[in-house]
C-alpha cells in the first residue's frame, strides 16, 4: 500500500529555517516527480515546489524562490524541502505529492499532475 509521510513541520520564528522530509513506503520513487504544496487557512491549496524525474529539474512558486529548495534522496525514497527566511505567510499545512509514472521533463506545480498526496504537516511562522 503505497503511503507518503510528512514531518519536520513545527513552530518557528519569522528569520527562521525548517526542513520537510516526506518518505515513500510501498512505492519506488524512482523517476516520479514529487511537490510540496501547501494550504493556509481559508485558502486554496497551491503549489510551493516540485522537482522532476531523472534530471532532477526543479520548479518553484515565485513566492518561496530563494528561500526555499527542494531535493530527493533515491537511495531513502525521501524528498525534502528546506525552508529558511520564513515569513508568517508561509503558515499552512504543507502536503507532499507524487506522480504515478516517471515525469522526466519539468514539473508542474498543478494538482492534476499528482496523483498520491501524504496527511500534510502544519507549518507555523509566528513571534
Amino acid at each position: 500500500q503505497l503511503q507518503l509521510v510528512e514531518s519536520g513541520g513545527g513552530l518557528v520564528q519569522p528569520g527562521g529555517s525548517l526542513r520537510l522530509s516526506c518518505t515513500a513506503s510501498g512505492f519506488t520513487l524512482g523517476l516520479a516527480a514529487i511537490a510540496w504544496f501547501r494550504q493556509a487557512p481559508g485558502k486554496e491549496r497551491e503549489g510551493v515546489s516540485c522537482i522532476g524525474g531523472a534530471r532532477g529539474i526543479t520548479s518553484y512558486a515565485d513566492s518561496v524562490k530563494g528561500r526555499f529548495t527542494i531535493s530527493r534522496d533515491n537511495a531513502k525514497n525521501t524528498v525534502y524541502l528546506q525552508m529558511s527566511s520564513l515569513k508568517p505567510e508561509d503558515t499552512a499545512v504543507y502536503y507532499c505529492t507524487v506522480t504515478k509514472n516517471g515525469y522526466l521533463g519539468t514539473c508542474p506545480l498543478t494538482e492534476d499532475t499528482y496523483a498520491y498526496w501524504g496527511q500534510g504537516t502544519q507549518v507555523t511562522v509566528s513571534s
